[in-house]
């Protein structure tokens, strides 16, 4: 579904659907849906029943339709976050399909009550993925907090312990919650490179971050792995008693011309032996063990 389909539904050809950019303009869009006559309680009734009974969507069609202007409403109570009215109105006509889609007409309550959880939530959600590259909010307890704080701290600047200590017993939480989501909130998204302007690329964070790869202890890891992997293995093989070093060589360690190493079989080292092959695989196992032993550091 477009992000900018602010039309309403049509339901031609027996399918739900949106015509994206069909009105072409936000206002023109608005003064279209303010104008669509509202369902009585009897017809939202009637419509909501032939959807639940008989999947009729031109009765989908039509409960939608008287309630675009809710959501119209609903989204103009969200413009203080800096995303698009188009955006949030279109977020909200999502939430609005879905209560539709769930509402039952027996309950007793009007359709325009029980959707306007369902526009609010839609809209909750696109804001807090698009607020910030960074997420404010993934907790529900710091959802609820971070709408509330917005929509109560009065002014710009940063709150003093009095107002933080209010706000806390306000919303029934921690003092330190309502400070970590205002410094969250004051907080703006920062490239991590900088941009090229008149030919001149500007400091970013990525100029500061340190290559890891040069780091003493990453150094001395690398040293340590090569070590092991040349002189810690030589010296442990040649602990070994002769036929062990010679099974373990022959598995583990020659090279072949064609690159691979270790390609002898059990079988075949039991016929040079003269012995069994599990018995092969025993002394292979010991001396893996003691191997093992020797390169692991005291």
């Amino acid at each position: 579904m477009a992000k900018n389909a602010l039309v309403p539904f049509s339901t031609a050809g027996g399918a739900v659907t949106l015509h994206p950019g069909a009105l072409g303009n936000l206002d023109v869009y608005i003064s279209a849906v303010n104008r669509i006559p509202l369902l009585t309680a009897d017809e939202e009734t009637r419509l909501a029943r032939n959807l639940r009974d008989k999947n009729d969507l031109d009765a989908a069609g039509q409960l939608v339709l008287s309630h675009l202007r809710l959501v119209v409403a609903v989204a103009r109570n969200y413009l203080g976050y800096g995303l698009p009215h188009a955006d949030l109105i279109q977020e909200g006509n999502i939430g609005l399909m879905k209560a539709v889609k769930r509402f039952d007409p027996e309950r007793g309550v009007r359709l325009v009550s029980f959707a306007l959880h369902w526009i609010k939530a839609e809209i909750h959600e696109y804001i807090l993925r698009n607020w910030r590259l960074v997420k404010v909010a993934t907790t529900k307890a710091q959802r609820k907090l971070f709408f509330n704080l917005r929509s109560m701290k009065q002014g710009v600047g940063t709150m003093s312990p009095d107002e933080v200590q209010h706000m806390a017993d306000a919303l029934n939480v921690k003092p330190a919650d309502v400070a970590d989501m205002e410094t969250r909130m004051a907080g703006g998204d920062v490239a991590l490179e900088g941009r090229i302007e008149d030919g001149e690329e500007e400091y970013a964070p990525i100029a500061y971050l340190a290559d890891s790869h040069d780091e003493p202890t990453e150094v001395l890891a690398r040293r340590e792995h090569d070590w092991m992997q040349t002189e810690g293995v030589r010296r442990a093989v040649e602990q070994l008693d002769a036929r062990s070093r010679r099974i373990v060589q022959a598995r583990w360690l020659d090279e072949n011309p064609d690159g691979s190493v270790g390609t002898a079989t059990l079988h075949e080292l039991a016929a040079e032996f003269g012995v069994s092959a599990e018995r092969i695989r025993q002394i292979e196992v010991k001396a893996l063990q003691k191997m093992r032993l020797a390169l692991t550091p005291q």
